[in-house]
């Protein structure tokens, strides 16, 4: 079936249709689902409530860009969202003149991507959104603190921090597998 008839089919609500792309995309939009959320089941819950929002909002796509891009946009601002209703309860400060903001190399190559996702997963939810934002999803720290209603500055530091807990754990892990 034609991706055009799908999404008509979609758009008159026609369960079949919107099955076969939960079956075509689910695949696809899961690990992005999984990359922003703290655990698998957070990340199940995401996805479920990704395609909800999909299937409510689907008349919307005007066939301008990807279908694939859509759909993925929709999903991290789902993600998104789920983060904002909890970040009330998280405070982190703004960077402040103290604060410096230089680069925190690490070879990233040297782990698996179960390791890497697994110590990003375990990041404070602020500075993994942010990590997984501007690293992984090219997103600009202009596009960030709007994103997540936050200053660009924040989303700077945020992005340090981010990167030097991921270096910390990743050299403790490091040192503990050429011990063993």
């Amino acid at each position: 079936m034609k991706l055009e008839k799908l999404i008509k089919d979609c758009c008159q609500q026609k369960l079949a249709a919107q099955s076969k792309v939960y079956q075509l995309y689910a695949d696809k939009l899961f690990p992005l689902c999984l990359k922003y959320s703290r655990n698998y089941q957070d990340a199940e819950d995401t996805l479920q409530d990704s395609f909800l929002t999909i299937f409510s909002k689907i008349k919307q796509y005007n066939n301008k860009g990807s279908f694939e891009g859509w759909l993925k946009r929709i999903t991290i601002n789902t993600a998104l969202q789920k983060y904002r209703k909890k970040a009330s309860l998280e405070i982190v400060k703004d960077v402040t003149e103290t604060d410096s903001i230089e680069d925190v190399a690490l070879d990233y190559e040297l782990f698996s991507l179960d390791i890497l996702l697994a110590f990003i997963q375990q990041l404070p939810d602020r500075y993994r959104l942010v990590f997984n934002l501007y690293v992984l999803d090219n997103y600009s720290h202009k596009e960030i603190a709007s994103l997540l209603s936050i200053s660009e500055s924040t989303s700077k530091s945020n992005l340090h921090r981010a990167r030097k807990i991921l270096k910390i754990n990743l050299e403790a892990h490091l040192q503990k597998d050429t011990k063993a």
